[in-house]
């Protein structure tokens, strides 16, 4: 469903990874993009009931696309830009206590 326009392939590649899998997207890509680009369908689950959630209006206001980005939990995929050596992970569930402090 999502593939490379013309001016996105001419784009320099950005390495990361998600879950610990090795990714590839695009300079100028957002994170929640270069994820659905791979082909992933599910990038955080609901704290009440676990369900899986993906990138759905991908202009910031229904908040299906948050990720931990580097050991930071709530980053919205859809705003912010992907960068080369980004270490992602799928937010489960909400964001830990013991990260607000910090």
């Amino acid at each position: 469903m999502f593939r490379l326009t013309p001016e996105g392939a001419a784009r320099p590649p950005l390495a990361f990874t998600f879950d610990g899998r090795a990714m590839t997207g695009r300079a100028g890509d957002t994170i929640a993009a270069a994820l659905l680009a791979n082909g992933v369908a599910a990038c955080r689950t609901t704290p009440v009931s676990d369900a899986p959630r993906a990138p759905y209006c991908l202009m910031g206001a229904c908040f299906d696309c948050l990720v931990v980005v580097d050991g930071v939990g709530n980053r919205q995929g859809c705003l912010t830009p992907l960068e080369d050596g980004m270490r992602i992970e799928s937010q489960r569930g909400r964001r830990a206590v013991a990260e607000l402090a910090s």
